[in-house]
């Protein structure tokens, strides 16, 4: 069965007018191709839905019980169509991004506030999470982007540069190596440092070990998150490492930062998308708007 949507408005036209000259004008179709239209309907489904005359043209018994369900298909499919147009225009859509729990205090809520004021109705839904869980809750569906540090293997992934930044020490005021203008790692070596647990150390090392360095970072304590390795520096128990995104949190805690060379080690951050999904209107809205600001995101040393 083939009925088009064509017929089904032409069968409503009529039985709302009650006149085919009134639905053909309504249509802006010819009378010979509404009458066509008509006949092909009931040829299709194989019953009569409207009496016709000379005068007048009334429903049949089964066009009267045919015609609020037809009604109803087409409402819904112009309600559907109007809610695409609605997501093309970005006048409304979800978009559900997972980033560090550090990004995600420090940069990603003025850039979230920012995107808001120009697209007041597509709602932002921020997954803050461990470093190590950011892509996986991209992988399994949950968030529709994540934003995160570079990362080795992932070929099913969309990455789309947003910024580069170096390593930074962090210290309290007070502490000796802040009297120094720039540190070098080996000067972290005899320092009680505190890490985030996981890839981010690894990560130190074996860049240091690829840029030659004889350096190996070995930490007195590891967290899961920056924050609260910030906390612990800001009570005098040791030092760490960062990158400058995360000024506004190192300011609110009375630290001060310090560059790191010999050597300088950066990393690039990125934002991931899946290769087997189609971003949704709002969500490309979003990452394209993020790239566009990649070089705001970037902080001067």
């Amino acid at each position: 069965m083939n009925v088009t949507l064509r017929q089904l408005r032409a069968f409503i036209a009529v039985a709302a007018s009650a006149s085919f000259t009134e639905a053909a004008a309504r249509l802006h179709v010819t009378q010979s191709a509404l009458s066509g239209l008509i006949k092909e309907l009931e040829q299709t489904l194989g019953v009569k839905l409207l009496h016709r005359s000379t005068r007048k043209v009334q429903l049949s018994d089964v066009g009267a019980e045919f015609l609020p369900l037809a009604t109803r298909i087409l409402e819904d499919l112009d309600q559907a169509l109007g809610t695409i147009t609605e997501l093309k225009a970005l006048r409304t859509g979800i978009v559900r991004v997972s980033m560090p729990q550090l990004l995600a205090c420090t940069l990603m809520p003025q850039m979230m506030s920012s995107f808001a004021r120009k697209h007041p109705h597509v709602k932002l839904v921020l997954a803050d999470s461990m470093a190590d869980a950011v892509l996986p809750r991209l992988r399994t569906g949950e968030v529709d982007l994540a934003l995160g540090a570079e990362r080795e293997q992932v070929p099913d992934l969309e990455a789309r540069h947003l910024f580069e930044m170096p390593f930074v020490a962090v210290l309290p005021v007070e502490h000796p190596l802040a009297r120094r203008r720039r540190l070098t790692w080996a000067d972290l070596a005899d320092q009680p440092l505190i890490s985030v647990a996981g890839e981010y150390t690894r990560m130190l090392n074996t860049a240091l070990a690829a840029a030659g360095s004889q350096t190996v970072i070995q930490p007195a304590m590891e967290v899961a998150f920056m924050t609260t390795a910030l906390s612990l520096v800001s009570t005098g128990l040791g030092i760490t490492t960062c990158q400058p995104y995360a000024q506004s949190l190192i300011r609110l805690y009375g630290l001060k930062t310090r560059p790191l060379d010999e050597p300088r080690i950066t990393r690039s951050f990125y934002v991931y998308s899946r290769k087997d999904r189609k971003l949704s209107p709002a969500a490309q809205a979003f990452a394209d708007y993020l790239v566009a600001q990649g070089a705001r995101l970037q902080p001067r040393l």
